[in-house]
């Protein structure tokens, strides 16, 4: 029979957190997670190719259609072999960190799983395949810069822009992916901000870099004095239903478990494209007299852009709001404000991924709150959002400083533009030697 003391440490040792935590089974595997998280992938590629791709190639004229489709797919593949290289391991390996951690572990992660060093059949991430972790990941990764490419459309190499991708991922998103996701040390989560699944590190973060980008590559040839119509919008209307579809996987399926949360990510998503797209809709309806296909697919895009964020913690009544307001809200930006300024965004990407992000990661707070339909810990609302406020205002200018550097240095060195004549012909035929259609 145990003595008092020892049946004393004993019971200290059961009530102890962190030793029930040292002796608390290994996460096992689950087949219904990893069942949802290879669909979620799947999803969330679909969205870049053909995703993106088509929803971009409609709304450019048809002598760039194949550019466009072009870039998107370089990216995918580009990305994926420098995710693998490194991109995994700076923005996920989190060797030596600890809620509180400072100095460089804090902003970026090291190079421990380099080349995916560590990784087996066996490894897990919670309670799937660590190796689907890693797809899954690399899909976010693709689509951020393949974002950039609608802002700087029609006029940038091809050339230029493979390597601005590469160097742009490498100091601009994966850090950002680190501060965000990275953990107990990571700079923005340890700050308390809130981003399920990617409206800074996606959104904000690319939204601002295209808006860098046209700034300093110039506008299209003839703009706005030339009218620049969309060549198919067919195409634009597939494209945004992949990407509705493909979203599902991108917020669901950042809850890495099918569970409660992930069926909630997936209803505010419905929820908040809907009102988005009514949103946009109507406001065009009242101000032009008439709605647009480009209008509904747009307004659907900024409230898939504005859930992002708030999609593992708010409720369908949040949902709503945040919806409704990113399509109101980004009509005028992509429409008005985009005439006022004078800027040649060519496929909206700052009127609508920056600015809905911006606006879903603020409105992420408030609605995360139980007293606002909610599903998270909020209790203060006027402290939430200025944690919001401080992230936002963190990757806005986080954005805009690195990828200035970034364009300004490639235009230095190799230049940014195609010639006026190139521009003139149209990319396809410029770059690539091909025709998107057949004209005989």
């Amino acid at each position: 029979m145990r003595s008092k003391p020892l049946r004393a440490f004993a019971a200290l040792v059961a009530a102890s957190p962190a030793l029930a935590f040292a002796q608390a089974a290994p996460a096992k595997l689950d087949s219904g997670d990893t069942a949802w998280m290879l669909t979620a992938t799947m999803l969330v590629l679909l969205m870049t190719i053909p995703g993106l791709a088509l929803f971009y190639g409609g709304m450019v004229r048809a002598k760039n259609l194949l550019s466009v489709l072009m870039q998107c797919f370089a990216i995918t593949a580009l990305v994926t072999i420098l995710w693998v290289v490194f991109g995994y391991s700076m923005a996920f390996d989190t060797q030596g960190m600890a809620a509180g951690t400072t100095g460089w572990h804090s902003f970026v992660g090291g190079f421990g799983h380099a080349m995916l060093a560590g990784l087996t059949p066996g490894s897990l991430y919670n309670t799937v395949p660590e190796a689907v972790f890693v797809m899954f990941q690399m899909t976010f990764a693709i689509i951020t810069p393949a974002l950039i490419v609608g802002a700087i459309a029609e006029r940038m190499k091809f050339s230029a822009l493979l390597v601005f991708t590469a160097l742009w991922f490498t100091v601009v998103y994966l850090p950002m992916a680190h501060m965000v996701w990275g953990g107990p040390g990571s700079f923005l989560g340890d700050l308390g901000v809130l981003d399920f699944a990617g409206g800074t590190v996606v959104h904000i973060n690319a939204g601002i870099a295209g808006l860098v980008g046209c700034l300093v590559i110039g506008k299209r040839r003839g703009y706005p004095n030339t009218p620049m119509p969309p060549h198919n919008l067919g195409y634009t209307l597939v494209g945004a239903s992949m990407l509705w579809l493909g979203w599902f996987g991108f917020n669901a399926g950042s809850a890495v478990a099918a569970n409660g949360s992930a069926g909630m990510a997936m209803l505010v998503t419905q929820i908040a494209t809907a009102a988005a797209a009514i949103g946009w809709t109507a406001v065009e309806w009242l101000t032009h007299r008439r709605p647009s296909v480009l209008g509904i697919a747009s307004g659907a895009v900024a409230g898939l852009v504005a859930i992002t964020p708030a999609a593992g913690t708010c409720g369908p009544g949040g949902a709503l709001v945040i919806g409704l307001a990113a399509g109101i809200v980004c009509f005028f930006c992509a429409t008005r404000l985009k005439r006022k300024l004078g800027y040649d965004d060519s496929l909206d990407v700052f009127g609508v991924h920056a600015v809905a992000g911006i606006l879903g990661a603020l409105l992420t707070g408030p609605f995360a709150a139980p007293m606002l339909g909610g599903f998270g810990t909020v209790t203060d609302l006027g402290l939430q959002l200025w944690i919001q406020f401080k992230g936002v205002g963190f990757t806005v200018v986080y954005s805009a400083v690195l990828s200035y550097a970034i364009f300004k240095g490639i235009a230095v060195t190799m230049g940014l533009r195609v010639d006026e004549e190139q521009e003139q012909v149209g990319l396809d035929l410029a770059l690539h030697e091909e025709r998107g259609y057949n004209l005989s």
